[in-house]
């Protein structure tokens, strides 16, 4: 089991106490279980381990090739459930040494989702606003007070998400790395030219493709393509970014003011309900691929969803309206998709 993104610890021990037997916990950072784990040996790894029934590995990405590690112990010891923690995908999926296709489960943990809450309808539109400006990380929902939660945002993003991505010896820019951040936080909703973002950055248009993916792998951002089925005047060959968590996003361009005093609500509010349709489907083990649509008559669809051979398509406004009106053009590609609102009046039942 490969257990990866935020809130890791807490429900590390969850799980610990609903167990009826102490398992054996490794810190993955720690110098002296990264040399253990250079012996790949079957007996030595049994001799560690014992005959608990549970490892667990915390920052299991410290530990070097610890994917081939992981292959040998449970190859040789099938009844042993092995529970591996990381903060990136980075090294856990991609670069643990050994491919562990057929062998592990992933679970990805993203910031609180609003079905997580189990907020009652007037209790979750009462802390709307809090969850728009200051996101959805844990430790948010204890901290009462805004400066406090404001600050803890930005050493967030200082101190730990960027701690993922600046550890490994390939980044030589971390001030370029910011400064990316920076400018997609200002172009969220928007299409972006890889070739612009190189150009402001001073940095090749690859290295900027680089950076947006570890900031995808450590869960920062994501990224929603273009949707096309090859229509003669559909847009295929671009993207919009989107930051998992609005308060990170906020950090970032260091903007906490409430919503009545904001003029980039709409990049706020599309981020968050699309970011809150990814978690609901994901938690609900949906295979949902995500996207957006424009063709170049600049008509647009902010959210497109595509699953077993079924699109749902959807307009995301932060103002109510009564109704949406379907771009002809799409109507024509994909007739009978209806295009859905999704508003302040009607978005728990879409995220929750």
């Amino acid at each position: 089991m490969v257990l990866v993104g935020g809130g890791k610890t807490f429900l590390t021990k969850n799980i610990i106490e609903q167990l009826p037997d102490r398992p054996v916990i490794l810190n993955g950072e720690d110098m002296e279980v990264q040399e253990a784990f250079k012996k790949r040996n079957i007996t030595h790894y049994k001799n560690m381990i014992g005959d608990a029934p549970l490892l667990i590995i915390v920052e299991a990405q410290a530990i070097p090739e610890i994917g081939k590690a992981l292959k040998l112990m449970i190859d040789s010891n099938p009844q042993l459930t092995i529970l591996a923690t990381g903060s990136s995908s980075i090294d856990l999926t991609n670069k643990s040494g050994e491919p562990l296709t057929g062998r592990q489960i992933p679970f990805y943990l993203y910031p609180i989702a609003q079905q997580e809450l189990k907020q009652n309808y007037l209790e979750a539109r009462q802390q709307l606003d809090e969850r728009l400006i200051y996101g959805s990380y844990p430790e948010i929902f204890q901290i009462p007070d805004a400066e406090k939660k404001a600050r803890y945002l930005q050493q967030l993003v200082q101190s730990y998400l960027l701690k993922d991505i600046l550890s490994f010896s390939g980044i030589r820019h971390s001030d370029k790395i910011y400064a990316l951040l920076r400018l997609i936080a200002f172009q969220t909703g928007h299409e972006v030219s890889y070739q612009e973002l190189s150009n402001q950055l001073g940095i090749s248009k690859i290295t900027a493709e680089n950076y947006l993916d570890l900031l995808s792998k450590v869960f920062i951002l994501f990224k929603l393509p273009a949707y096309s089925t090859n229509q003669r005047n559909e847009v295929a060959k671009t993207s919009k970014w989107y930051f998992y968590d609005t308060g990170v996003r906020n950090a970032v361009v260091n903007d906490f003011r409430m919503p009545s005093m904001r003029q980039d609500m709409g990049q706020l509010w599309e981020s968050y309900i699309i970011s809150e349709r990814i978690k609901k489907m994901r938690y609900a083990q949906s295979l949902t691929q995500f996207y957006f649509w424009r063709n170049y008559q600049q008509q647009e669809i902010d959210l497109i969803e595509f699953e077993n051979g079924i699109l749902r398509a959807f307009e995301i406004k932060h103002s109510s309206r009564k109704k949406v009106k379907t771009p002809s053009s799409f109507q024509s590609a994909y007739p009978g998709t209806e295009v859905q609102l999704i508003d302040r009046e009607n978005y728990l039942e879409m995220i929750v």
